[in-house]
């Protein structure tokens, strides 16, 4: 199976971490895990992931400063927060730090699906937007130097 992605799962406890992997394996993904925000900030590389699952609330570095520090490092990764203690403040916190989404334990595999998908959909969008963007732009700055060389073409076939 051709895989379709990478990602790190992040959390503490243990079942979490072996479901969501598995699940994710399932569907194609290459899935690394860690057990605490220490844990992934010591295996995290800029760009060897796609996607970070992480729980908000684990010992040493919690779900917000691992979104924080990953942040720092790496503005391209889907980030998405889980968490049995859901509140409006942490899930604004979160989305304001930059996560993509936020999902309240207990979770349907079937929802975290279709949040990763949203999320990958979302990211090929804001590619394929910045590669249209870099040829509408080359081809602005192509224009003038065509109509140059056109007219210095035209002089010289005229004389």
């Amino acid at each position: 199976m051709k895989k379709i992605g990478r990602v790190m799962v992040v959390d503490d406890e243990e079942n979490i971490r072996e479901v969501l992997s598995s699940y994710l394996q399932s569907l194609g993904y290459e899935v690394e895990t860690a057990t605490d925000g220490q844990d992934a900030l010591d295996k995290y590389q800029e760009g060897m992931y796609d996607l970070v699952i992480s729980d908000l609330l684990m010992p040493s570095i919690d779900g917000l400063e691992l979104l924080k520090k990953i942040r720092a490092r790496d503005k391209n990764v889907i980030f998405l927060m889980i968490t049995g203690y859901p509140s409006i403040e942490t899930a604004v916190e979160a989305i304001k730090k930059g996560a993509y989404d936020y999902i309240t334990k207990p979770f349907h595999m079937d929802d975290v699906k279709l949040r990763i998908e949203r999320a990958f959909e979302k990211k090929n969008l804001r590619e394929r937007l910045s590669t249209i963007q870099g040829f509408v732009w080359a081809l602005l700055f192509s224009i003038p130097l065509w109509l140059i060389l056109g007219i210095i073409l035209a002089k010289i076939l005229a004389d």
